[in-house]
Order: C-alpha cells, then sequence, then structure tokens
C-alpha cells in the first residue's frame, strides 16, 4: 500500500478518532487516504486553531490528539500550540508535509528546518525517510507522547515518501503501568506526615491529569488534612470539600499563602515546575513530600526532603491505607484561613456594578453551570479571578493554561470540549485581545453545529499587562485599542452575538444561551479598576494576623 494509506492505517490502530488541520498540496495523499477513513478530519481556518484543539483532546482524554499541516507557513504556525502542549503536558502528534527529499526542482522555495525547529519543543521530532518505517515511527511517538510526563511529538512525512509503495504491518498497543514505590519510603513519608504539627496538602497539574481524586479524596478523609491547589490542579476534589482552602493563584502575598506558611510540612501531590512554585522553601524551614511519577528537580525554591515515586494512585492509597490520625495534629490555624478567603473571595461576588467586575461574573457563570459544565480560559488578568473565584466539583471543568499561558487558545479548546462531550454545558470565556487572535475559528464552530457560549471580556485593552504596568507604578501607555463590533461580527458568521447592558441581563442572557442551539457570543464589558487594589495593594499588607 502506499505509505499515506499506512500511516493512516497506523493512526487508526492507534485509536485516533480526530485529526484537526488545515492541509496544503504536500499533504494531498494524505488526504486522500483519510477519505476512506474513520478517522474524522476536522477543517480548521488556522493551524493555532488545529494545534490548541488537539492539545485540549490530549489533556481530556489522556489520549494523544492529532493535527495536521503543510510545510512551512503551516508548520511554523504549529509552534506555539507545540509549545502549549509540551509546557501543559497535553499528548499532541502534529504531522506537518515536506517538499521531496529524495528530487526536487522547486530549490528552497517555502523550505524551513521544520524538524530542527520543533525539537526544543517537542519530545520527538522526525522526518520519515522510508515509507516501511512509518507504523514503529508512529507508535514511538505516540507512547512518548501519551508517557510521563506527557508532551508534543512531531513527524514529517515528505511528498515522495508518502507516495512509496510499503509492506503493511502494524504493532500490538499496550499501556504503560508505572510502578509502585517500595513499602520503606512509603513508611517514611508517613513518619514525616505522622510528626508534622500541621501537615498540608497541595495538589498540582500532574494530579489532575491521572484522574486520582478518588485516592486523595480518601486521604483526606481519613486524615481530615486540609488542602489547596495549583491553578491546573484545581478540581481533582471537589472544591466544596469542607477543608478545601481554594487555589494558590499567586506567587505570593495572597490569603492562602497565610495557610502555606503556618504549615510546617507540606504533600505535594502531581507538582510540576511549569507553574509558577505557589510557596518558596528555605533552608531550616518546612518540610516537603513529593509524590509524583518522576523524581523532583531541585532549585533555590523547591528541595524536598522525600521523593515518593511511581504511580500516584496507587502510592497515595498505600499511604492512606497505613496512616493514622495524630492528636498532635492542629488544624485550628488553617480553619481560619478558610473562613478569612471565604470572606474575602465573595466580597464582589454578587456586586451590581456595571461594566461587570470579574468576581461578580465568575459567580454568576458558576451558579449557571452544573457541576459537569466546563469553563474554557483564554488568557489574561480574569483567569486569576477565576483561579480564585470558581469553584470546580469535578476533575478538569476549568480548563486553564498556567504553563505557556498563551492567547488566543480558550475557544479552540471550547470547540474541542463540547465536540467530544456534547451533552455538557461549555462556555469559553476570553478577553477581547485573546479572543481576536483566533476570532476565525467561530467559523468552524457554526460549522460543526456546536452549541457553544462565548463571553467576551470587554475592556478595549491589554488588561493583564495594564493591571503589571500600574503594580510596577508605570504611567498607562501603549495598551489600549478598539475593537469591532463583536455581535455584527458574530452574526457575520453566523453565530448569534448579544450584548448585556447591566449584571441583571447578562444573568438572563448566558442562562438563555445555555439552553439554546448554535454558537452564541456574548460581548461582555468588563471593570478592572479594583485589580490593583486587591491583587497588589491588599496582598501586600497582608500580614497573615488571623491569630494562630
Amino acid at each position: 500500500m502506499k505509505a499515506s494509506v499506512l500511516f493512516v492505517n497506523a493512526l487508526e490502530n492507534e485509536g485516533v478518532e480526530y485529526i484537526f488541520g488545515i492541509p496544503g498540496e504536500e499533504n494531498l495523499d494524505m488526504l486522500d487516504a483519510l477519505k476512506d477513513s474513520n478517522i474524522k478530519l476536522i477543517l480548521t481556518r488556522h493551524e493555532q486553531g488545529a494545534g490548541f484543539m488537539a492539545a485540549t483532546y490530549g489533556r481530556l482524554t489522556g489520549k494523544v490528539g492529532v493535527c495536521l499541516a503543510t510545510l512551512g507557513p503551516g508548520a511554523t504556525n504549529l509552534v506555539t500550540p507545540a509549545a502549549y502542549a509540551n509546557l501543559g503536558a497535553m499528548p499532541m502528534l502534529m504531522i506537518t508535509g515536506q517538499k521531496p527529499i529524495k528530487s526536487s526542482k522547486q530549490g528552497q522555495f517555502q523550505i524551513v528546518d521544520i524538524v530542527a525547529m520543533m525539537k526544543p519543543l517537542t519530545k520527538l521530532t522526525k522526518q520519515i525517510v522510508n515509507g516501511n518505517t512509518i507504523p514503529s515511527l508512529v507508535r514511538d511517538a505516540i507512547k512518548k507522547a501519551e508517557s510521563e510526563r506527557p508532551g508534543a511529538v512531531h513527524l514529517e512525512l515528505p511528498e515522495d515518501i508518502a507516495r512509496e509503495e510499503c509492506e503493511e504491518k502494524f504493532y500490538h498497543i499496550h499501556h504503560t503501568r508505572y510502578p509502585c514505590a517500595d513499602m520503606t519510603t512509603i513508611e517514611d513519608a508517613i513518619k514525616l506526615i505522622e510528626q508534622a504539627k500541621h501537615p498540608l496538602l497541595l495538589i498540582g497539574a500532574g494530579a489532575n491529569r491521572k484522574r486520582i481524586g478518588t485516592a486523595l479524596l480518601d486521604f483526606v478523609n481519613k486524615t481530615k488534612i486540609p488542602f489547596f491547589s495549583t491553578q491546573m490542579g484545581k478540581g481533582v476534589i471537589d472544591e466544596r470539600h469542607e477543608l478545601n482552602l481554594g487555589t494558590a493563584a499567586l506567587s505570593k502575598d495572597d490569603y492562602i499563602h497565610c495557610a502555606i506558611e503556618y504549615a510546617d510540612l507540606i504533600i505535594n501531590v502531581g507538582h510540576d515546575i511549569i507553574e509558577k512554585p505557589p510557596f518558596f522553601m528555605e533552608i531550616g524551614g518546612k518540610k516537603v513530600i513529593h509524590i509524583n511519577f518522576l523524581a523532583s528537580d531541585i532549585d533555590d525554591t523547591y528541595f524536598p526532603q522525600l521523593d515518593v515515586l511511581g504511580d500516584i494512585s496507587h502510592n497515595i492509597n498505600n499511604i492512606t491505607v497505613n496512616i493514622e490520625m495524630q492528636k498532635g495534629w492542629n488544624f485550628d490555624y488553617f480553619k481560619k484561613v478558610n473562613l478569612n478567603v471565604e470572606e474575602h473571595l465573595s466580597k464582589y461576588s454578587h456586586d451590581a456594578r456595571f461594566p461587570i467586575l470579574p468576581q461578580t461574573a465568575v459567580q454568576i457563570i458558576r451558579d449557571a453551570l452544573p457541576s459537569d459544565g466546563i469553563v474554557t480560559l483564554d488568557n489574561g488578568v480574569y483567569k486569576i479571578w477565576f483561579a480564585r473565584n470558581y469553584q470546580c466539583h469535578e476533575s478538569n471543568t476549568l480548563l486553564l493554561d498556567n504553563a505557556l499561558a498563551t492567547m488566543g487558545a480558550g475557544l479552540a479548546s471550547a470547540m474541542l470540549a463540547k465536540l467530544i462531550y456534547p451533552e455538557k454545558k461549555v462556555i469559553s470565556v476570553s478577553g477581547d485581545g485573546g479572543f481576536m487572535m483566533n476570532a476565525q475559528e467561530l467559523e468552524t464552530a457554526v460549522r460543526l453545529g456546536l452549541d457553544l457560549v462565548v463571553i467576551i471580556l470587554n475592556d478595549s485593552a491589554y488588561g493583564m499587562i495594564k493591571w503589571k504596568q500600574e503594580g510596577m507604578g508605570f504611567d498607562n501607555f501603549g495598551l489600549d485599542y478598539n475593537n469591532p463590533n463583536f455581535v455584527t461580527h458574530a452574526d457575520s458568521y453566523g453565530a448569534i452575538g448579544h450584548r448585556p447592558d447591566s449584571v441583571k441581563s447578562f444573568e438572563s442572557i448566558l442562562k438563555e444561551c445555555l439552553d439554546s442551539k448554535g454558537v452564541h457570543l456574548i460581548d461582555l464589558p468588563v471593570n478592572y479598576d479594583l485589580n490593583h487594589a486587591i491583587l497588589n495593594e491588599l496582598h501586600l499588607n497582608n500580614q497573615c494576623l488571623i491569630g494562630a
């Protein structure tokens, strides 16, 4: 069979459901092979949209998401999604085309060394030079993409290789089973926890990937040890749990950091160094247990006293079964911190001023969605408000990026979530700046017949940088712009545009959109005037004087 057909068959053998992308002439053999495949081709309007959808597929399923682009500019447009997937630990395979490599009469037209370009952004990148190696390369690439720590891989298929006649062969798919820590290590962890006076559980991104919520919930319910999470660890345990202290949405000086500073032991589950550290270690300070698939990376701010390595769920279960509650544990201060955090987070959650405060918008969106509803965020200052104020009831129901933290990914992520979970309510939340970076994917959403709500928080500026600018004492300069009419913009794509004029109208419009068919876009004016006062000044004055 042709190498291009062999490639598609190898992907089918891996269980690939979708390929997202924009084919070019160098992909036409691959496109022809896909015509008779059970793999669904999802045509997007920009390669970034395809890459973000593939990465989000990997994030939500744990299986590799696949995207396709041509050579040159098509492949270079996948650079940001490659970094997005690799830093965010999302398994993704990128397939790009290339001119013939055995003989070519086009000189260097559109030729870029894509393999070299992808090397620092991927776990594996290779050019296919022999069609018969396709099955083994596909198996190796996908295995690497899905193995801990997951990430992006890349295969380049030149035109002449795609047309080669090859022998049909496939490789058996087996899933990696990770070993568990030995009982000596488990006993060492238990000893550290039992000897602590104020232990605290931290849930990181790695815990969210592997669906270990049941094991962690059993541990918390037995020990009664309070917990908090990083931004990408939200929802592993239902955040309505009485022992939840919240999310470390800032690196320091947030209210929850009072509890972190008071803890003498942090049980750090699924820590990922890509996220900003939620606490800083000091020599002679608090102890840390690192529970993860891979060993800790040591630096000045993170040097755990114990690594518990291997399958996280099994290791947590072993600790839970063997640990005993200690009379010496004292969590009274954590309870005070919890009440303090709740008081501050709820302060503006029902404020009537308009343009709307981000805290109010977050509360309205939370109230409008069922527990399994999904919110996808782009990147902007509102991400901090969602991380702090939005309570996740289930894992992976708030998809935010605190790794690459790129703009432009929010809409594509929501489209993917709705595509694979059509029965769930899905809302995309973007700033006006991030939305405009891939606004063209509205057409894709409409063409796919998705029932989707897109909210644009409109402040006619790059709000995150304005907040940072103010916090550093600089004048307001260089960050304001004009926006199109987002309502008519949505209408022009076949979506339905809305513009609320009050908090009440936003509530009613959002409910109407969630209960309706089609793609709905809500242009929501937002007021960020309190960002500096709450996120900078109050935290700088927060001395944790709650009463220990």
